[in-house]
């Protein structure tokens, strides 16, 4: 067998002991959750005005929001970039 293949199935191996819960020398990346409603109201904005400003739609937010979804990649930047400066996210975002 190649060893691609081998390190294929080796990997596959780790994931489903894994998943059964047994200990495994696999590293599980877990990203901080983020507070959306506070990021809002950081801003000052109500959601319709949040996402007519980020261009998100209002059923995503509410989502985010609610905890029912988190936000990924980009999204997720965009958010943390607000957290940290929310006057120049916005001054960025309207101009």
């Amino acid at each position: 067998m190649s060893k691609a293949y081998t390190d294929i199935a080796a990997g596959l191996a780790d994931a489903l002991v894994h998943a059964k819960g047994e200990a495994t020398g696999v590293v599980e990346h877990q990203p901080e959750p983020l507070d959306v409603r506070a990021i809002r109201e950081k801003t000052g904005m109500t959601e319709q005005r949040f996402c007519a400003t980020f261009g998100i739609s209002l059923g995503t937010l509410r989502h985010w929001e609610q905890g029912l979804r988190a936000p990924r990649g980009p999204a997720r930047v965009l958010l943390k970039v607000v957290a940290s400066d929310p006057q120049a996210a916005v001054k960025a975002a309207t101009q």
